[in-house]
């Protein structure tokens, strides 16, 4: 049966109005959110190497990069809207979610592209406009992590397998914003060693912003513009808290650290692809490992609960702060702010508190799949 036909039976089987929470086919749920992952993938692979581009060259909307986060993006804004006009696959609230994220998403993309009109190059992760793009792909994600463990057929690997996997893209979109600092610390270190991974047309440009010749200190500028505390603070409490939601939903011992490990492991397989493809590297956080390990075991213990987040978050500020200092004393890491591991920790402490008050688990799945 040729594609056509099999888009046309389809259409003709599942293209009916409906509301939210409908019955389901068991196959027809597993085909939407493994499809749901094919998108987000197509997205992580394209805003892997985007990172690497913009350290590189001069911004540019029809990069190859670009292209690929795009065709991600349709096949979730058209998961969406089959949720949205069908009821198939999603309850209310994953629906929600799923619409507010998207449209979130999709509002902030003419945003930055008009920042990057008025301003020029955007030469941080950390602007408002890149914000948007978070905060929508992390509330999309919540929809679909929802769905999947309301609705995903039981049986069979694929159930942990693909909530492991979507908890996998939340932890790397929170993590994204850190990248600048993780890139920016090796762009400094190839000015030094006098071979820039930047194009001179970049480190000019970048140069005329701030209004400085090309020197150390604009590439400093270019490259580490965001205040030393935000790297701990933000990955580690950002980190950890996906961890944990990770651990508690998948439901199995030492799920945050192969969450946590599948982000490492990926970073540590582009990482040779874009050397090889002539791509600006970056450092890779091989010490959140560390932390999935001391998401687990304050899971392990049997402890209260509210010993287990005190004790947890402890050991993650330590873990953390010291793996950093590890990689930084081993290769290369970017530089921190060691005092804020105090707020770091009381962050932490306080929202895993938070969490432990949030009725989070292996969520009942309710009768919305029919046999």
């Amino acid at each position: 049966m040729g594609v056509t036909n099999r888009v046309a039976r389809f259409r003709d089987q599942y293209w009916e109005r409906g509301e939210p929470g409908r019955e389901t086919p068991p196959a027809l749920v597993a085909g939407l959110y493994k499809l749901w992952l094919v998108g987000l993938l197509l997205k992580l692979i394209g805003s892997s190497w985007d990172v690497a581009w913009h350290f590189k060259w001069l911004r540019d909307e029809l990069a190859p990069p670009h292209l690929i986060n795009t065709v991600g993006t349709v096949i979730v804004v058209g998961l969406t809207l089959f949720h949205t006009y069908t009821g198939y696959g999603a309850d209310r609230t994953a629906l929600r979610l799923m619409q507010w994220g998207t449209g979130i998403f999709l509002v902030a993309l003419p945003i930055d592209l008009i920042n990057h009109r008025i301003n020029g190059l955007d030469i941080t992760s950390w602007s408002g406009s890149h914000a948007l793009l978070y905060l929508g792909t992390a509330i999309m994600l919540a929809g679909a992590i929802r769905g999947w463990i309301k609705l995903y057929p039981d049986g069979g690997r694929w159930r942990r397998f693909g909530l492991a996997g979507l908890w996998f893209f939340f932890l790397e979109n929170m993590w994204f914003p850190n990248q600048h600092q993780e890139y920016g610390v090796l762009e400094i270190a190839s000015w030094d060693r006098g071979d820039p991974y930047a194009e001179p047309s970049l480190l000019q440009f970048a140069a005329d912003q701030i209004g400085r010749p090309v020197d150390r200190e604009s590439i400093v500028q270019f490259s580490l513009p965001i205040a030393d505390w935000v790297y701990p603070v933000w990955g580690l409490v950002a980190a950890a808290l996906v961890l944990v939601f990770a651990r508690r939903t998948i439901g199995t011992p030492w799920a945050a650290t192969a969450v946590a490990g599948g982000y490492v492991a990926y970073r540590l397989l582009i990482w040779p692809l874009l050397g090889v493809a002539d791509f600006p590297l970056s450092t890779v956080p091989v010490f959140l490992l560390l932390i999935g390990l001391a998401v687990d075991a304050a899971h392990l213990g049997g402890l209260p609960a509210p010993l287990a987040a005190v004790l947890g978050s402890a050991a993650v500020t330590g873990l953390g702060y010291g793996g950093i200092w590890a990689q930084q004393e081993l290769d290369a890491a970017p530089p921190i702010l060691y005092p804020s591991a105090a707020a770091t920790f009381v962050v932490l402490a306080v929202l895993w508190l938070v969490v432990d008050r949030v009725k989070v688990g292996q969520t009942p799945r309710r009768s919305l799949v029919t046999a």
